[in-house]
């Protein structure tokens, strides 16, 4: 569908998180959790235009970076534990008619805390509202308990069904079979009419669309064990979610790539034979992607914790200066630093296990492939999609020369 009409999304974050401290902007998957509400509306083609409504200054300078825009900052008093969405959409949307004269048709909320999306789920409730005469539009998923069969506390020990399902006596007895579908509201996608908000100062109104979305990418982070679970899901689903662009988390100037052997130059695995001989296997298209690099004008490193013959061999191959048998990653970081008298910020450092997360403190881009440890996933500025060793550094290469356009890098 072709939808020429405004419609607004809003990505309500505070800074207050409590749950979760600063979670708005604590990175989940290499981005801070705000960028994937902030990539499903710009990803979008019927949403017109993405804003965050914030009260921290730390938040609203992230949703800029991934390209939002925060044309005012909340008020203190709209940001509260206790404060409602409808005050919140209220003050957004009065703020831009009374300053900027806009008043969209529809307007989008899209929660930072839920952010797995699918490519579609957006534009569907957008096509549902607007081709309808609907108040609202909700996204759900099949409850997971039906409530015909849940219980409340009316004395000290007396239960009482909440619900009773109008011609089945004792609904709370019946088979599953005999009870109606049920939904659960999943937080990832609403649509509201401007009027809804604006004049009936709701953010449902009274006739209320629901869109079935599937459960798979239902999360709602609230507290750490939320977030683990929904990062898993994240990283190891083979589900199409919506991410954010790779490309802003690599530095503007880039002086040092910096990269570990095991388990990213190789895929950690190693064949010993009867005498004691190793071998690894690396792959093709990251000697190709370093060539490249390096013809660019980029510096590369390649630091790691063993020393071995086939270390060396890999490094000559590749044309790469190596150093080895390093216990401390990370002062041997500090030290490469102020001997090549390279900023750290203009450093990307490429690991894949825990011994490399001094460096991943040190470097202005901490990047992890796709199989690292948790603990290198979680503090990872950029996780890439493929394995160590088969093509990992390859994708960074690409990336890079994506970001600069195959030009000279000026370090």
């Amino acid at each position: 569908m072709e939808y020429k009409k405004e419609v607004l999304a809003i990505i309500p974050a505070r800074g207050g998180s409590k749950g979760i401290p600063r979670k708005n902007i604590r990175k989940f998957g290499g981005h801070p959790l705000i960028a994937y509400s902030i990539a499903a509306g710009l990803q979008s083609d019927l949403i017109t235009r993405v804003i965050v409504s914030t009260d921290d200054p730390e938040i609203a300078a992230a949703a800029r970076k991934y390209g939002a825009e925060v044309p005012f900052m909340r008020p203190a008093e709209l940001a509260q534990d206790e404060t409602l969405d409808l005050p919140v959409f209220e003050h957004a949307l009065k703020w831009l008619e009374e300053n900027q004269n806009y008043s969209p048709e529809a307007v989008v909320h899209l929660r930072p805390t839920t952010p797995l999306r699918s490519q579609e789920m957006v534009d569907e409730a957008v096509e549902l509202l607007v081709n309808s005469d609907a108040d609202s539009v909700r996204g759900v998923i099949p409850s997971g308990r039906n409530p015909y069969k849940m219980w409340k506390f009316s004395g000290d020990k007396d239960i009482n069904p909440i619900l009773e399902y109008e011609g089945v006596p004792e609904s709370y007895n019946a088979p599953r079979q005999a009870l109606p579908d049920t939904y659960w509201h999943s937080g990832q996608i609403d649509v509201v009419r401007l009027e809804t908000i604006l004049e009936k100062h709701s953010m449902t109104g009274k006739k209320i669309l629901g869109l079935e979305l599937d459960d798979r990418y239902a999360v709602d982070i609230d507290t750490p064990a939320d977030w683990m679970l929904a990062e898993i899901k994240l990283l190891h689903s083979e589900l199409d979610f919506v991410h954010p662009p790779h490309g802003l988390i690599l530095p503007e100037k880039i002086d040092l790539i910096v990269l570990d052997f095991d388990g990213v130059l190789t895929d950690n695995r190693v064949e010993v034979d009867q005498d004691g001989k190793e071998s690894v296997i690396a792959h093709r298209g990251d000697g190709m992607g370093i060539s490249l690099l390096k013809k660019a004008g980029y510096q590369f490193v390649i630091l790691s914790t063993e020393t071995n013959p086939v270390v060396s061999a890999r490094a000559k191959k590749l044309g790469l200066p190596v150093h080895q048998g390093i216990s401390d990653k990370g002062k041997a970081l500090k030290e490469l630093l102020v001997e090549k008298d390279i900023n750290p910020e203009n450093v990307i450092y490429v690991g894949n296990d825990v011994n490399d997360l001094s460096c991943f403190e040190i470097a202005g881009c901490a990047v992890a492939v796709a199989d690292a440890h948790q603990d290198v996933l979680n503090k990872a500025d950029l996780i890439l999609s493929e394995f160590g060793g088969y093509g990992v550094v390859r994708e960074l290469c690409d990336m890079i020369l994506k970001q600069n356009s195959g030009g000279i890098n000026e370090s």
